[in-house]
């Protein structure tokens, strides 16, 4: 088959599976590999030293796949319901996490259907897909591909779609008919997401502090969250979705009818006395299969105690309260912070000069 015809079916069957965006582009060197070395040497990573550790294996998407020569670059939306207001004792999901099955699961099974329709059509051809695992500049090859363009918040941005969506990859030892590149950027004089973010997580367009944003902090880090970093949180509890909340181009984002993204029971948003009173086993059969595990049981409840120390509701105090007896260490510190906030404001409210 013609790489013209095979990309088009390719495309075609890619659709059939759910993604809802499609492009094509050679398997090359990124041409963004020096900006990732740069917010690497400057200390933006973090604890997520496994970005470092294999900071030569981005250099080309020949050390995901060998032989790689193209890389089919895949979007499904996520974009469900609109987030719920949250009541006072509330906190809250980013959307990507809102659903009852974690989003890898769900994309990689789609990946081996199309990864096995392509290795039919030709035998012996080597495929291989991948979702956020792989040492892959997803975003560098997206607008390669022609996908959109990466925007002042750092997230892949189109027109017509936003930025509510999942990236996927599909590597393969195949010459494909490519995409012309995504030219241009649309953020124009637009300052939205670097003014939203209550962490100052930008410290200049397109390049991201991830030390300072809510979706490192509640997420990726694991011990305990600088107490200048606290306040900014919020009432976030897994992940933020502020950056792209005020972005003017997801007005027009399209929704997703897909499941398995829609908001499971309790998720938007979520109580935060039901997680600051969950045990191993009842974090387990909750959130095992769901993106809310990475955080693990301590990161969540630590996530759950900020957010009741930065809402100071009268409820909360009996679950933080007890959460000081808890067996993490860093559930016992962000409870008693959070219980401290407390006493703050009652001792402000009481002061005869309030």
């Amino acid at each position: 088959m013609p790489a013209d015809s095979l990309t088009q079916a390719l495309k075609t069957r890619a659709r059939q599976a759910g993604f809802g965006l499609v492009g094509v582009c050679p398997a090359v060197t990124p041409a963004g590999l020096h900006r990732f070395h740069a917010w690497l040497d400057a200390g933006y990573a973090g604890e997520m030293q496994y970005l470092a550790a294999r900071r030569e294996a981005y250099a080309h998407p020949r050390h995901v796949l060998d032989g790689a020569c193209s890389v089919v670059m895949l979007g499904m939306q996520y974009r469900t319901a609109e987030p719920v207001a949250g009541a006072a004792g509330q906190g809250r999901i980013s959307r990507y996490a809102w659903g009852a099955a974690d989003y890898h699961d769900v994309i990689h099974a789609r990946l081996r259907d199309v990864a096995r329709w392509l290795a039919a059509q030709v035998p012996g051809a080597s495929v291989r897909g991948v979702v956020d695992t792989a040492p892959l500049l997803e975003r560098e090859f997206a607008r390669l591909a022609g996908l959109g363009w990466i925007g002042k918040n750092t997230m892949l941005i189109r027109r017509d779609a936003g930025s509510w969506f999942f990236l996927a990859a599909l590597l393969t030892d195949l010459e494909l008919d490519y995409d012309p590149p995504h030219e241009g950027d649309y953020c124009g004089t637009c300052r939205a997401c670097l003014d939203a973010c209550p962490t100052h997580a930008f410290p200049q367009p397109y390049v991201l502090d991830a030390t300072r944003c809510i979706s490192y902090l509640s997420i990726e880090l694991r011990g305990s969250v600088p107490p200048p970093r606290r306040a900014g949180m919020g009432d976030w509890v897994f992940g933020c979705d502020i950056c792209q909340e005020v972005c003017p181009w997801n007005r027009r984002a399209p929704t997703s009818d897909e499941e398995a993204f829609f908001p499971a029971a309790g998720s938007n948003p979520v109580s935060l006395a039901d997680l600051l009173a969950m045990t191993d086993d009842e974090f387990r059969r909750r959130f095992r299969r769901t993106p809310l595990w990475r955080a693990k049981r301590r990161g969540l409840l630590r996530n759950a105690a900020l957010a009741a120390g930065n809402q100071r509701a009268p409820g909360l105090v009996e679950a933080l309260t007890r959460g000081l007896d808890d067996p993490e260490p860093l559930v016992r510190e962000a409870c008693a912070w959070a219980l401290g906030r407390y006493e703050e404001a009652a001792a402000v409210s009481s002061s005869p000069d309030t």
